[in-house]
């Protein structure tokens, strides 16, 4: 089998939902899984709807009602006739989810994301795969949470692999084309679960594990993998092939190809995984898979901004000491501050984060009393993975540089506009 995956900027509206018909008549659909996110921003809209929740407000009901009239307008583009099954069965997930919040009694935050967020997926596959037999392209709903089990770790869900892989052997009929959702799963009361950063990739490549796939394909409005962001980047050129290795490299350094518990199931039976445009789907995208690190072999640049370098030294001059480094990472642990670059000296210590929490002002305060604390705000960190003069000469042209490490293959500068 092959599995596929749509992302939500794929099936954000009617337009999408099209596309993805065309996709699949354009690369064939038998024997395919697809492997589908919540439209659109559904996700982002649902965290309202969450927030409203505990807040107790009075805009609670105003926010489920702009996520159904979003979907509804969907459902009104592709389809004509409104006795169309398909509104009576989305109808009946707004329904639950309504009911959901006025009988709800837990009041973990993380539980009641996860059976919150997890409409946006049960919904937009609904939609597609009606959308789909309506269109004469015969579909297997799935409801993924009857397919990968977790923990009831909400919102990180570690999967249980054993109950897994048996589900999905038994269960999923081949010769089909299969649609089901992305990031999520059930722990063992069948609750909800979802699986984290990037979990719709993962959910592909935990299929793809489990079914001995041929490939996993991620559909983008882009056309693979790039050497840069063009963004910020001119001249940022397609990668062809990327290795496993290569891959989780360029994204251990915070590059969004693709996230490492996504590859790691895949590198295992060696099935390749595939970057590929929705736009123009006979582009030959890029693989990641077994073979040469990086073809062509480019300098590639990730961009971090809005970091916070923060500079350590000994109030009395005496060594930063292993001790001193374990103490201060466990604060770093405590406070959700992400480290991104680490350089140390006999009496300096510094290090680039994001704190994306906003909590430095509090780790400060407690940093203060043993060291002296210097920090600068809002700096660039740029990462060169096989890096040359030319290259280097890019991240820094115009900029004050802060920082600099060097290795073999990476070079990592923290800059500050001029």
């Amino acid at each position: 089998m092959r599995v596929f995956k749509f992302g939500g900027a794929s099936v954000k509206d009617a337009a999408g939902i099209k596309n993805v018909q065309y996709v699949l008549q354009t690369v064939g659909y038998e024997d395919v899984l697809l492997v589908v996110s919540a439209m659109g921003k559904t996700t982002n809209a649902l965290e309202l709807v969450i927030k409203h929740y505990f807040d107790k407000s009075a805009e609670l009901n105003a926010a489920v009602q702009e996520v159904k009239k979003y979907h509804n307008q969907i459902l009104l583009d592709l389809f004509e006739d409104e006795n169309n099954a398909v509104f009576a069965a989305v109808s009946a997930q707004f329904a639950d989810l309504e009911y959901f919040l006025a009988h709800n009694k837990s009041p973990n935050y993380n539980f009641v994301y996860d059976q919150v967020v997890s409409y946006g997926e049960l919904i937009s596959t609904t939609i597609l795969s009606h959308y789909m037999n309506f269109m004469g392209m015969a579909t297997q709903w799935l409801d993924v949470r009857n397919f990968v089990k977790t923990d009831a770790n909400y919102r990180d869900a570690e999967v249980d692999w054993e109950l897994t892989q048996a589900n999905i052997s038994k269960n999923v009929k081949r010769k089909t084309l299969n649609i089901t959702q992305g990031f999520l799963g059930s722990d063992p009361n069948n609750f909800t679960t979802t699986l984290g950063r990037e979990g719709s990739d993962y959910t592909a490549a935990i299929f793809a594990y489990c079914l001995n796939a041929e490939s996993v394909t991620i559909w983008k409005d882009v056309p693979g993998v790039m050497n840069a962001d063009p963004r910020y980047f001119e001249n940022a050129s397609l990668l062809n092939q990327i290795s496993y290795r290569e891959a989780i490299e360029l994204a251990f350094y915070g590059a969004t190809v693709i996230h490492p518990k996504t590859l790691q199931p895949l590198q295992k039976k060696e099935i390749p995984l595939y970057v590929k445009s929705f736009i123009n789907p006979l582009l030959q995208g890029t693989s990641v898979s077994k073979g040469v690190d990086l073809e062509p072999y480019l300098p590639c640049f990730i961009v971090k901004r809005n970091q916070l370098l923060i500079s350590l030294s000994s109030i009395d001059f005496s060594f930063i000491m292993e001790e001193n480094i374990s103490e201060i990472f466990a604060l770093f642990h405590q406070f959700k501050i992400k480290v991104n670059l680490i350089q140390n000296s006999a009496i300096s210590f510094s290090v680039c984060v994001e704190d994306k929490f906003n909590n430095f002002a509090a780790l400060n305060a407690i940093l203060s009393k043993k060291f002296k604390v210097d920090f600068e705000e809002n700096v660039t960190l740029y990462t060169i993975r096989h890096f040359n003069d030319g290259a280097a000469q890019t991240v820094e042209a115009n900029k004050t540089v802060l920082l600099k490490q060097v290795s073999r293959e990476t070079m990592q500068v923290v800059t500050k506009e001029v």
